[in-house]
């Protein structure tokens, strides 16, 4: 089918996402494509809010309205099977992540959809264009600009936490620099600190931000990882950045300049108590480093990534019958051949997690290509173990037992392990949802069979987890 593609691009706070949204819900019906749970919760509830009936499809969770014809999700759960009035990816420019962008780049070549909405910064409009030409459909650019411009403060907090100010988000990359910003602010001024950051439980998540939003709940500032980047609605006045450096799995790096205004952007909003918006960090030491990223170009995109689908990797497989699925993984890459459009995603994740799961009797292809795309902390070694287990058991076709306990009473401070706690929501509820969701009617069996091992004492440990 012949599409129309809206690119609306321009930077933070632009409108460029609303216009999109707009359209989406004036469909007969749609479907909208997100990076993150937390913003498809938000679309979600929102149409619902005007009207528009939409049901919600994440890894970890799914709601259905009743007549709903609208849909939100992630974008890795997107359905092509189904025809839609309209189309909307959010944050296309993730089409270049060297990790996720398969997902964006399936979503826009793959969504069938009379119309077609991307949103984003200008630097995918060169790869877009030249996709739009491949496949024939029809490009219309919107160029935005912000509605009011960020002020860049020169002079960082000097590592003082008493000039921390209502509205301000600190952003740190760390999960334990995070939590000892909390307590250090909270010990040293009057702040309350909302905390937001990748793997807390989507429900906590969620609570967190509307805390923040919420002039009246005593939370008045935020504390946050890069999570905060992805277009959620924050009422954000100032970004603070604790550090410009993240550890990227083998080394710590100054963060991109790109992700620098991704970042900062999300100060000031339109319709908010906070409309203008500013930036600064919190050591002098960042603070040159931060004017520069400022003051720089975007640089263009140098392509979009892909993976193959699993039908692609079935027929690899025929030709490889005696191979093991690791194996077979490094094998299509090394024979992949892209043009200069295309690059293919880094596997890493999935390919440790098929190394563990080649030692599992009885999987099937298919099985052992779905539990790799689980979404898991793949150099968790404990997660690992799960994956494991829930794969072992799957190919019995017999339940899942439970194999930890929550805890029986808080400390008298109310700390506790919250990694710990994390990792086994992680393992049983997320990941015992992720099975029910994703794989086939026969799998959902066992996934039920498992959710429903597990929920009366998660109910227990996710009462905890969002305190």
């Amino acid at each position: 089918m012949r599409r129309k593609i809206v690119y609306h691009y321009g930077p933070t706070n632009s409108g460029k996402t609303y216009a999109a949204l707009q359209r989406f819900q004036q469909a007969k019906d749609g479907i909208y494509c997100g990076p993150l749970r937390l913003l498809a919760m938000e679309i979600y509830d929102k149409a619902n809010a005007h009207g528009v009936y939409c049901n919600l499809t994440t890894g970890q969770e799914k709601k259905e309205m009743p007549f709903a014809k609208h849909v939100a999700c992630t974008v890795e759960m997107a359905s092509f099977h189904r025809p839609f009035e309209v189309g909307v990816i959010d944050e296309i420019q993730m089409m270049a992540d060297e990790f996720r962008g398969w997902a964006f780049t399936r979503a826009l070549l793959g969504l069938q959809v009379a119309e077609l909405h991307v949103c984003g910064d200008p630097s995918m409009l060169p790869v877009i264009r030249g996709i739009a030409a491949q496949t024939g459909d029809d490009l219309e650019e919107h160029q935005y600009e912000r509605f009011r411009p960020l002020k860049i403060e020169t002079e960082s907090l000097r590592g003082d936490f008493r000039a921390i100010r209502p509205g301000d988000c600190i952003v740190a990359f760390r999960r334990k620099d995070i939590f000892e910003i909390k307590k250090q602010l909270e010990l040293l001024t009057d702040h309350r600190c909302s905390v937001i950051y990748g793997s807390l439980p989507p429900e906590t998540r969620r609570q967190q931000a509307k805390l923040f939003n919420d002039p009246n709940s005593g939370y008045d500032v935020l504390v946050a990882s890069d999570a905060v980047g992805m277009g959620l609605n924050l009422n954000i006045n100032r970004v603070v950045f604790f550090s410009l450096q993240k550890f990227n799995g083998a080394e710590k790096r100054q963060i991109t300049p790109s992700m620098v205004k991704q970042i900062a952007g999300r100060a000031g909003r339109r319709g908010s108590r906070y409309p203008d918006g500013s930036v600064t960090c919190f050591f002098s030491i960042d603070t040159p480093y931060l004017i520069s990223c400022m003051g720089s170009d975007l640089r263009e995109a140098d392509g979009a990534g892909l993976f193959p689908f699993f039908e692609q990797v079935e027929l690899f497989a025929a030709r490889l019958p005696d191979v093991n699925f690791s194996t077979l993984l490094d094998r299509f890459a090394k024979s992949t051949r892209l043009d200069g459009a295309y690059f293919l995603c880094k596997y890493d994740a999935m390919k440790r997690v098929a190394g563990m799961l080649d030692r599992v009797q009885g999987l099937t292809l298919r099985d052992r290509f779905t539990f790799c795309f689980a979404p898991v902390n793949a150099g968790d070694m404990r997660m690992l173990a799960v994956i494991i287990h829930f794969a072992s058991q799957y190919a019995k076709g017999i339940p899942v037992p439970l194999k930890m306990m929550p805890p029986m009473q808080m400390g008298k401070t109310g700390d506790f392990d919250l990694l710990d706690l994390e990792t086994k929501h992680q393992d049983y509820f997320e990941y015992g949802r992720w099975l029910r969701i994703l794989m086939t009617s026969e799998t959902v069996t066992l996934g039920q069979r498992v959710e429903g091992y597990l929920g009366s004492d998660f109910i227990f440990l996710k009462m905890y987890l969002t305190l």
